[in-house]
């Protein structure tokens, strides 16, 4: 059996990829929040085996595929892991599925390949893919998953992997990965090249605008599960909304440049997320 040792310290691993919007916090009830940091724990462990470190492409793909087999194993009883063995009895407890999972693998799987994207449906294709499915485990987990509620998740997670693209462009473009279609970088006339430069131009900032508009449309289109999600999750739900929410403001008050500045939502930033959700 392929093997994959895990990192321990689930609630840090979680909490570094989700700065954002909380995850599994004390606004959860205490029964929910193991599997909510063992979920975020697997996201956050394939996507920095896609980007951290400096392995080949091909070693990237062995990792992720041992991961998944760790998985598998695990679901069928055969692990010694203490990481796969919490998330397997989490699975197990709370009747989760395995195949948004597996569609995670997949997502970071193409991640290692650094692809351009053709068009804007090509990236909601890889949002499909990298950010939805855990809206889905959430809704299972809150045993609320319906076509309705998964349609309406489907739309937040979206929006909250398009926002974590704008606000980490400074970071992609280091890798050379690129989220923004090519299509958009011709119709505003801006090249990948232009990316790397730290001039903030009228075509960037055109540029920039479009995705934060599509981004803040999505949050838009999925914020009616505030009123049909499961109460238990309902409050964290607005804070991830909000939270998202505020990220696309802090990119708008840079001029749309997070290309020389990486926005981070500070202590006020939280603070006013806690005020808006608490009266939506």
């Amino acid at each position: 059996m392929v093997y994959y040792a895990m990192p321990t310290n689930m609630m840090t691993l979680a909490s570094r990829h989700y700065e954002n919007f909380p995850v599994g916090s004390l606004f959860v009830r205490k029964r929910f929040r193991e599997a909510i940091h063992l979920i975020y724990a697997f996201a956050r462990t394939a996507d920095d085996l896609a980007d951290e470190g400096t392995m080949t492409t091909a070693e990237r793909m062995a990792q992720l595929d041992a991961m998944q087999a760790a998985l598998h194993a695990a679901v069928q009883g055969d692990t010694s892991d203490p990481y796969f063995t919490k998330l397997a009895a989490a699975i197990k407890r709370h009747d989760l599925a395995v195949k948004p999972f597996d569609v995670l693998i997949s997502a970071f799987r193409q991640d290692a390949g650094n692809p351009i994207y053709s068009t804007f449906d090509d990236v909601l294709g890889y949002c499909k893919m990298s950010a939805n499915p855990i809206g889905k485990l959430m809704l299972q987990l809150f045993e609320c998953a319906n076509i309705t509620t998964i349609r309406f998740s489907d739309h937040i997670c979206t929006a909250l992997q398009l926002t974590n693209f704008w606000q980490d462009i400074s970071v992609d473009t280091r890798r050379n990965r690129f989220y923004i279609p090519l299509s958009d970088l011709e119709e505003c006339k801006v090249k990948f090249d232009d990316l790397h430069t730290l001039e903030n131009t009228k075509n960037v900032r055109v540029l920039m605008k479009v995705q934060v508009k599509r981004a803040r449309r999505s949050y838009l289109d999925g914020k009616a599960l505030f009123g049909i999600i499961s109460r238990g999750f309902r409050f964290e739900l607005r804070l991830i909304w909000h939270g998202g929410m505020r990220m696309l403001e802090k990119i708008e008050k840079l001029n749309f440049d997070t290309r020389t500045v990486r926005p981070t939502l500070n202590a006020w930033d939280k603070f006013v997320v806690f005020i808006r959700a608490s009266f939506d």
